[in-house]
């Protein structure tokens, strides 16, 4: 089987295909032949074209074992270059499913019989249940072998056997065939599989690329974990659809971002809450560094950042925070605060980047600037609907093809857009909804308090009632009856919350999101 032969087009053909691609096989035309594309701390950079050589190698040698266009491949691979590359290689030519390396067997199960993958890609040595599972399930397992020499993520694949048909659907995959799948998280439902086709993730990545602006000269320092819509899309594909590189790390680790920041001398990074509160935690000692280094921006996302730490964070790096929204259903990004000198808010998600938003009433008409509802989005780097869940889709879309989020939030008159709350984590105290994120940020206020999650609770009498965890500031002191008051002071009596958990550590999420759905049970409150 013969890939394309793009030998005919000139350098400034391709990088004009990848400004408008609609496939990843376009997107990653955008570099320079000599450019670096993805690099790791410590290692040989990988090139553009290296990159692109790679993605035929690999997608030549899964169709030769019979895997083609549409056909899944589930990943299982540690955070680092290597995850990168098989995400992209996969996707170019079949669909990518990246999974958590740190499910347990009877998780991988679930998730590989569910996505009917037709090989698992594992790291070559690893232990991983799913390389057990795979082989109960008669799953094929592709071995990759690093080959961090000839650049960062480079790899071959070592097959078990030999397919006795080439695929029947090989090549490049088309703009409407599905590039990704991913799971929702499921913390109130099992799981819906997102299809995201290549034309969904390509828009994404060229929204993030325009609302951040990027050029060949940006250098992305990857934090997020690559098996999560956040890391793929505004990590990965923004910036190389754009020429410029990024460097992938192991994962989020706050005792070497700043030695990591030294090497690399990024012109961004990408994160959640929890991390830049991480990392500023360690700001202090690394001042050096970080003159040294100066950021053009930091974007945050995947959950709501609490104004004060976006006031530290620019403070602290001198440079402008962007807060973005997005979710896997939308391929990531639906708004962004834009750059300087446009203005960006603490509290706000920014303007609609990429897709149309809206917010809306309960009959899905939309309502005034300033009135609260539900936001709902519509785009080409909307999915279609969930697989095989006729029941979700009709809940999901509107009559008029609206994709409802699930957030509750507000649109100023120039477009920007508040996030009030997530429906499903609104707290009725006996008939009083209150917002979480509300109660949050008039406890962050409070000089003692680091990180803080407000959650529902079981009342016999209310139906729920608002509890808060929170993690004190190192060295600092403060009891709940102070935290208490001080709320008291500045909230509703029926918002103050009626209990309060002083932790070392509040439990995350996979990719380091505070999760308040299910907090309850957790901290065994419920």
């Amino acid at each position: 089987m013969l890939l394309p032969d793009n030998s005919a087009s000139s350098p400034i053909d391709a990088k004009e295909a990848s400004v408008a691609a609609t496939t990843l096989y376009d997107l990653i035309r955008a570099g320079d032949d000599a450019a670096t594309a993805l690099s790791s701390p410590g290692g040989v950079p990988l090139t553009f074209q290296a990159l692109r050589a790679l993605v035929d190698r690999t997608v030549a040698d899964l169709n030769a074992r019979g895997i083609g266009r549409g056909d899944r491949v589930a990943i299982v691979l540690p955070n680092g270059p290597e995850m990168a590359t098989a995400f992209i290689a996969v996707a170019a030519g079949c669909t990518s499913a990246p999974l958590n390396p740190s499910y347990k067997a009877d998780e991988f199960e679930f998730y590989l019989t569910d996505l009917k993958a037709k090989l698992l890609i594992a790291a070559d040595g690893s232990a991983s249940p799913a390389v057990a599972v795979a082989e109960k399930l008669g799953l094929p397992v592709a071995r990759l072998k690093a080959a961090p020499d000839e650049g960062a993520g480079s790899f071959t694949l070592a097959f078990a056997d030999e397919a006795a048909e080439p695929a029947a659907k090989g090549g490049p995959a088309s703009s409407e065939e599905i590039a990704l799948v991913l799971h929702t998280s499921g913390t109130t439902s099992r799981p819906k599989i997102v299809p995201l086709t290549q034309t969904n993730v390509c828009a994404s990545a060229r929204n993030i690329r325009t609302a951040l602006q990027f050029t060949a000269e940006d250098r992305g320092l990857n934090i997020m974990p690559l098996f999560h819509i956040h890391g793929l899309i505004a990590g990965i594909l923004a910036p190389l659809s754009a020429g410029g590189q990024v460097s992938c790390t192991p994962g989020f680790n706050a005792l070497k971002f700043f030695a990591w920041m030294e090497e690399v001398r990024p012109t961004w990074y990408t994160g959640v809450p929890t991390m830049h509160q991480a990392i500023l935690g360690r700001a202090a000692r690394n001042g050096e560094i970080i003159a040294k280094n100066p950021l053009r921006f930091i974007r945050s996302s995947s959950s709501s950042l609490p104004p004060q730490v976006m006031k530290e964070l620019e403070e602290t790096f001198s440079a402008p925070v962007i807060e973005a929204y997005g979710m896997t259903e939308a391929a990531h990004q639906m708004a962004s605060n834009p750059l300087p000198p446009k203005p960006h808010y603490a509290g706000s998600v920014g303007l609609a980047a990429g897709p149309e938003i809206a917010v809306v009433d309960s009959d899905g008409e939309p309502l005034p600037a300033g009135e609260t509802g539900e936001i709902v989005i519509r785009g080409d780097n909307v999915m279609k609907g969930y697989e095989n869940n006729e029941k979700a889709n009709a809940e999901a879309f509107t009559k008029q093809g609206w994709f409802r989020t699930g957030d509750q939030g507000t649109l100023s008159p120039e477009g920007y857009l508040a996030i009030t709350g997530r429906l499903k984590e609104i707290i009725n105290r006996g008939g009083e909804k209150i917002s979480p994120r509300e109660v949050d940020e008039i406890l962050m206020d409070h000089p003692a308090v680091s990180q803080c999650v407000t959650f529902a609770i079981p009342h016999d009498k209310l139906g729920e009632d608002v509890a808060a965890a929170i993690v004190l500031r190192e060295g600092v002191e403060a009891g709940e009856k102070d935290i208490k008051s001080f709320a008291s002071e500045r909230l509703a009596a029926f918002k103050v919350p009626a209990k309060i958990l002083i932790l070392d550590e509040i439990p995350k999420g996979a990719t380091g999101k505070l999760q308040r759905i299910g907090l309850a049970q957790k901290l065994g409150l419920a």
